[in-house]
């Protein structure tokens, strides 16, 4: 059974196997939900949007302190017009009807990937979020939209050479922490656990830097059907590992 509960504790005197304090997710699943059902692939989408609020209740209760959703990549905007504007109408509802719920919780959110790319109306309802939310300490939640792992590296060493052409810094002042600190990730940890849903088992492009030391757990589920149960047992596999960064035990 899964040892922690609600009500966790993180004092170094508690015996209870700490949870990862960063949680990405790799959402996974949701044409496939539809179609097993003969339903439209929108249907799908909202009922994983329905499943990422319950998801960030539970990871809270849970004692999870950095959740980040993969929620669309950059190779997304190459599936069929329709479905990729279900897609933009959904992020657009939830951005207007959720944010107020998620302040109100004291939950943060923010938002990684090529804003470039985003319409003008889903970019103002973005900056508005992040705002509004950007006191919140119960949760960081971080939403990867229009995503793309190498895209982000490319463009933290396009800062940092015309750093240095500028002189700015050398390059002999180029380390791991400074190439990190131009990531869109530069102010939270990197994932203790990536979960990646539907039974595939590959990264698509997501948060490739980071997640060099990450523990990974694939499961079967496909996303709609994701649940606290889901979560706990993902949870639970991650406590029973070893996490060594390439040293001996």
């Amino acid at each position: 059974m899964l040892m922690v509960k609600e009500g966790y504790s993180s004092k170094k005197n508690d015996k209870q196997p700490h949870p990862p304090e960063h949680i990405a997710i790799i959402m996974d699943g949701n044409g496939r939900w539809a179609k097993k059902r003969m339903l439209p692939k929108v249907v799908g989408h909202k009922r994983g949007a329905d499943v990422v609020r319950a998801c960030v209740e539970d990871s809270i209760d849970l004692g999870v302190k950095y959740l980040t959703l993969y929620a669309f990549s950059s190779e997304n905007w190459n599936r069929p017009e329709d479905e990729v504007n279900d897609l933009m109408g959904l992020l657009k509802h939830y951005l207007t009807s959720e944010i107020d719920e998620l302040h109100s919780k004291n939950i943060r959110i923010s938002f990684i990937g090529n804003r470039k790319t985003l319409g003008k109306n889903i970019l103002k309802l973005i900056d508005e979020a992040e705002e509004k939310t950007r006191n919140n300490t119960r949760l960081r939640l971080t939403l990867a939209l229009s995503y793309g792992g190498r895209a982000e590296i490319v463009d933290a060493a396009r800062m940092i050479a015309e750093k240095v052409e500028q002189g700015e810094i050398k390059s002999a002042d180029i380390s791991e922490e400074l190439f990190a600190s131009h990531l869109d990730t530069s102010d939270i940890p990197d994932p203790d656990l990536i979960i990646r849903t539907s039974g595939e088992k590959r990264i698509s492009n997501f948060l490739l830097w980071q997640i060099a030391y990450t523990e990974f757990v694939f499961l079967d589920v496909l996303w709609p059907d994701f649940n606290r149960a889901a979560l706990e047992e993902a949870i639970e596999e991650y406590q029973g590992r070893e996490r060594r960064y390439g040293a001996r035990p």
